[in-house]
């Protein structure tokens, strides 16, 4: 399959879930392949520290720009799962990559400047399926508050309702500093003894992968 983790804003955690999902395939044994589309880089570079360290399970990365449809359904052909990690902008690596895809997660903070940068996402989504009718749309909220009172997750998911291209995670990814922590030592939250991270990302690996043994 391949996984998109995309959207139109910035900072919303599309890298942190690319490389943690990617984290949980190869600690199942999964052939996996991450492609970086964001000059940015946070990808690679935490594919850079992980794969350093003898200890831990390898994943394989690469970087394309540009239109990516080709390369990523041929490394689709190679490996047992690619995912793509996209710039949070309108670009032609996400506009190409939506075409290759099988699944766009879109991770969204819940705040307004985000759900509306949703809006033309969601006719993204629509175009796209005009050229890859089997690609599913997923949103997922992410970092969302720890504290129990603010309650912008469940308003944001009301709002969300009235995109008809995508359906909405049942799993809230929330705002943890072993999140940042992980990602500076190039490991995954599941690698990381927090068990509410983990649960997080295993949840949602299990919503878009099934049941991995």
């Amino acid at each position: 399959m391949i996984l998109l983790l995309g959207g139109e804003k910035g900072g919303t955690g599309k890298s942190t879930l690319a490389v943690n999902l990617a984290v949980w395939l190869a600690t199942k044994g999964v052939d996996v392949m991450l492609v970086d589309t964001d000059h940015q880089r946070t990808a690679s570079n935490f594919i850079d520290r992980r794969n350093s360290q003898n200890d831990l399970p390898r994943i394989h990365c690469v970087e394309k720009y540009g239109n990516v449809l080709d390369a990523v359904r041929d490394l689709a052909g190679r490996y047992d799962e690619v995912i793509v990690d996209a710039g949070g902008r309108d670009s032609e690596e996400l506009r190409s990559a939506l075409v290759a895809a099988n699944l766009v997660c879109c991770p969204l903070k819940a705040s307004q400047p985000d759900i509306e940068t949703t809006v033309h996402m969601n006719e993204l989504v629509k175009l796209a399926r005009a050229l890859n009718p089997i690609l599913q749309a997923r949103l997922v909220i992410s970092m969302a508050s720890t504290n129990p009172v603010v309650q912008e997750a469940l308003e944001a998911r009301e709002i969300l309702k009235e995109l008809p291209e995508f359906v909405q995670s049942d799993v809230s990814i929330f705002e943890r500093k072993i999140y940042r922590d992980a990602m500076v030592e190039g490991r995954g939250v599941i690698e990381m003894g927090n068990e509410k991270a983990t649960a997080e990302i295993t949840a949602l690996a299990h919503e878009i992968y099934g049941d991995i043994r």
